[in-house]
């Protein structure tokens, strides 16, 4: 079976892509990648290089969620139509959702890993305005001429099923090729993100770190803060090592449709101290700490609570680790690929 798995270089889709793609190569496919958003990173470059590819497309198409993007967007698509017309391909996997409305005369499956409703309802309290009228049109055409719709948790599929009239789809979470780790932690806290996009939280964070006996360390772009210690972008091996160590991961996130960075975290034992919204109690419930998103207050005295008890952090980061197993690459693949198959995708025969 021949996949094209369409990408973007700008956040977390990019880490869900290379895992899948692994997967996908260990389970017999055959990945041709396309890439949009912006230029490969020479990091990404570098992670390119642990996974096989049948074909690596790239290019710096805007993506729908950007200003005015329409243009880019309907130039993207012909790209792509270009790409499935020159290349065999069996099934096509859209990352993006306005692309599942294309003529593509091969089924495709649409991702929705976030959207520009579900994050204005969130974070704002309110529908997006007017603006984003042709975003939330050319989003439901997509999803709705799509042979299979897919979200990585129940939470996330009930969104599109309320902004967009979704009346089916499919759950399956997100897997992580980050291996279990069993370091010596060290008193501090860790948290990433964007330090400017509300959805994470990491203003909150910033106005609970005042006067916690340990510091707070948050990696991710942009933004200011005065009480949590903002690093910048790192490396996926400067951010390891970092979560290897901290005894704690904070993901206070008003918006958080599945937190990849949340299941590394676990993967390395941090006890976690997340917001109470349905996709992070659906993936983590019993096995992390909750705390109202709006409440600064709050996530400060259950910060200083963990910090105070080296037992609970201990229990915490131990059922943590055990629960991220459910969240593997090697499930994931298979119910990717159980899904291509029910959708009526074919693998190609092979000439002897």
């Amino acid at each position: 079976m021949r996949v094209l798995v369409t990408t973007d270089c700008v956040g977390g889709v990019w880490t869900y892509s290379l895992d899948l793609a692994r997967g996908l190569a260990a389970a017999g496919a055959e990945v041709v990648l396309a890439t949009m958003g912006a230029p490969l990173r020479p990091n990404q470059r570098a992670e390119l290089a642990t996974v096989e590819l049948a074909a690596l497309h790239e290019s710096e198409f805007a993506l729908e969620w950007m200003d005015a993007p329409w243009g880019d967007v309907d130039a993207a698509g012909d790209w792509l139509l270009d790409l499935v017309v020159s290349d065999p391909i069996d099934v096509v996997h859209s990352n993006s959702f306005a692309h599942g409305a294309l003529d593509w005369r091969r089924p495709v499956i649409v991702v929705g890993h976030s959207c520009v409703v579900s994050w204005w309802r969130a974070v704002e309290g309110s529908d997006p305005p007017p603006e984003w009228d042709e975003y939330r049109r050319r989003t439901a055409a997509g999803l709705h001429a799509a042979d299979g719709v897919v979200a990585p948790t129940e939470a996330m599929l009930c969104e599109l099923r309320a902004a967009y009239g979704v009346d089916s789809g499919l759950v399956i979470a997100n897997g992580s090729s980050v291996g279990e780790t069993d370091c010596d932690k060290e008193p501090f806290i860790l948290a990433a993100g964007r330090l400017w996009d509300r959805a994470k939280g990491l203003d909150l964070l910033d106005r609970a770190a005042d006067g916690l006996p340990w510091p707070v360390l948050a990696a991710g772009d942009g933004g200011t803060a005065t009480h949590v210690r903002a690093l910048g972008r790192l490396s996926q091996r400067e951010l390891g090592g970092l979560r290897d160590h901290a005894s704690i991961f904070a993901a206070p996130a008003r918006y958080e449709p599945f937190g990849l960075g949340v299941l590394e975290a676990a993967r390395a034992g941090c006890a976690l101290v997340l917001a109470d919204i349905p996709s992070l109690r659906e993936l983590w419930s019993d096995a992390a700490l909750f705390v109202d998103p709006a409440d600064a207050r709050a996530l400060n005295a259950q910060l200083t609570a963990l910090i105070e008890n080296d037992e609970m952090r201990r229990s915490l980061g131990h059922a943590a680790q055990l629960r991220s197993r459910r969240y593997s690459v090697e499930r994931m693949t298979r119910a990717y690929m159980g899904l291509y198959k029910r959708v009526g995708a074919q693998p190609r025969e092979v000439a002897a």
